[in-house]
């Protein structure tokens, strides 16, 4: 038997069939016997069937209605029947859709995959620098995560001002580590919603080895002109003290002793120049590290050990803390040096302090640290008591040839730094309340 509640094209069909039939009948005997019972009866179900056929068209509407809200909401699950006059379109805008919402579902997942693992810094924060979206490179560059552009301080007074594009860089503190941020700021009106995307990526090595590779340029060119005009001057000088005889008479007697002593003063002026371009020389000729898994302690250790006579002679006290364990690749021969280097800058600052009588305490001491960062990096940190350094020196420290010291040359620190960035590390000046602080950072 037909269920004609599963096709509401027959049902309509027969509604509308019967409506006429309806119609043509009372009309026929209204005309003939005018107003009659059967007349009020055929009027009576005429009314029926019309709303009959109304309330067919209602259902009909209610539900494509519900069907396509339903759809608006991302609800597949309701769809119309196989008889529906809308059955086939329906079907097809369903299809589509859930295509698309795939699509962008499949893209929105790619993206988030993105975010989570390239290295780039990426917020985005609305027009009152509320970040509505991050990934997690933002934390572990800055070092803590971020809700609102207000914790980045003057970062976050940057990105609040700007209004278009922007690429710039700032100064970050991490901790006690100084770092300089590339920045890049893009605005854009999405879904009618101001939206700033801002990237953040640490240029700090790339500045340091820039840097460094321009200090060995200059290094190269000036060692070869000078070291050109240095040995034919020094020739020059010891042949002519050669060839000065005992017996040469001039009118006064003080002439001669001028003249040695011109000669003599040339020729130790050129020697110790010379000696200068070999030290000059050695931030440019710097070996290759040949880099193996160390443990740092029993370094730290042997290092303390070879400088005890003289912390023992200068009264100064030495401490050494060890809270890890981790083997670090390096080349021990120049993390030697470097430790050396610093070691050494602070047993003469402590004793430069002593001699001038600048404020010490009763006993100096130096704190030599092996411990991990918040970034999880193995550093050694090499600190005194001593005065400290000048602020106005601080800028300047790393710069070669650069020294406060009346002997000094300015190499130590400058070499010291390039081994550390050679090895992928860093050595980086912290400020401390008391006495100077050199941290050295393994990558």
């Amino acid at each position: 038997m037909l269920n004609l509640k599963r096709h509401p094209r027959w049902v309509l069909a027969l509604q509308l069939g019967a409506l006429c039939m309806l119609v043509s009948g009372a009309t026929g005997h209204y005309l003939q016997g005018g107003l009659s019972a059967t007349w009020l009866l055929l009027l009576l179900l005429i009314v029926v069937c019309g709303g009959a056929v109304f309330a067919l068209f209602g259902q009909q509407q209610r539900q494509s209605t519900a069907v396509i809200r339903a759809l608006v909401n991302g609800d597949s699950t309701l769809r119309l029947g196989p008889s529906h006059p809308l059955h086939q379109e329906y079907d097809e805008i369903r299809h589509t859709l859930q295509a698309a919402r795939f699509k962008a579902e499949q893209q929105a997942q790619f993206f988030q995959a993105l975010l989570l693992h390239i290295e780039l810094a990426v917020l985005v924060c609305d027009n009152d620098g509320k970040v509505i979206e991050s990934n997690p490179a933002v934390a572990r560059l800055l070092g803590k995560p971020v809700s609102s552009v207000q914790q980045l301080e003057h970062l976050g007074e940057l990105i609040q001002r700007c209004d278009t594009q922007l690429k710039t860089s700032a100064p970050w503190q991490r901790g006690e580590q100084q770092d300089t941020l590339s920045v890049q700021i893009s605005v854009a009106q999405i879904q009618g919603q101001i939206r700033k995307v801002i990237t953040l990526t640490s240029i700090h090595n790339a500045l340091i080895n820039k840097e460094q590779q321009a200090y060995k340029r200059l290094t190269r060119v000036l060692t070869h002109e000078v070291a050109n005009s240095i040995t034919p001057l020094s020739s020059i000088a010891q042949s002519c003290r050669g060839l000065l005889p005992d017996t040469l008479c001039f009118d006064d007697e003080d002439d001669k002793d001028d003249l040695v002593l011109a000669l003599n003063t040339l020729a130790a002026r050129t020697e110790h120049l010379g000696e200068f371009i070999t030290r000059f020389r050695a931030l440019s000729s710097l070996p290759r590290p040949s880099l193996k898994p160390t443990d740092l302690a029993p370094l730290l250790e042997r290092l303390l050990a070879l400088h005890k006579n003289q912390l023992d002679e200068a009264g100064i006290r030495s401490e050494l803390t060890v809270s890890t364990k981790l083997l670090v690749m390096l080349d021990p021969g120049q993390v030697e040096q470097v430790l050396i280097n610093l070691l050494t800058n602070a047993i003469q600052a402590i004793e430069q302090a002593q001699r001038t009588g600048a404020h010490t305490p009763v006993q100096p001491v130096i704190h030599l640290t092996l411990a991990q960062n918040d970034a999880q990096q193995v550093y050694v940190e090499v600190r005194d008591s001593g005065p400290g350094v000048e602020p106005h020196v601080v800028d300047m420290m790393f710069v070669p040839f650069f020294t406060t010291k009346q002997q000094g040359s300015g190499i130590g620190l400058s070499l010291s730094r390039q081994i550390m960035v050679s090895l992928g590390g860093d050595l980086i000046y912290l400020q401390k309340p008391q006495g100077a602080c050199f941290r050295c950072v393994f990558g």
